[in-house]
């Protein structure tokens, strides 16, 4: 296995990593930041208030994208032990 094949399948680890887990850290970053700023105009300063409405902003992206996140990390397997076994040659 050469530096470049290594180097394609962390690359492409990372990218599937981005594609998968991007849309769940995004929407739990848009309710953190929007509890936030509710907190600071009403001056609720409660630190346990941001849980109940990031955990069903998760819930809802899973829901949603669930099945497309599914097909992108089933394709990214089926393309990683494919190529490993051509890798496997050298």
């Amino acid at each position: 296995m050469s530096e470049n094949d290594v180097l394609y399948l962390a690359k492409e680890a990372l990218m599937t990593a981005l594609m998968v887990g991007g849309p769940v850290l995004g929407a739990s970053l848009l309710v953190g930041l929007l509890v936030s700023i509710f907190q600071a105009m009403t001056q609720i300063q409660e630190q346990t208030l941001t849980f109940i409405p990031k955990i069903l902003a998760i819930v809802a992206v899973l829901l949603l994208l669930g099945p497309w996140m599914l097909k992108v990390f089933t394709a990214y397997t089926i393309n990683l032990f494919t190529d490993l076994a051509t890798f496997g040659k050298y």
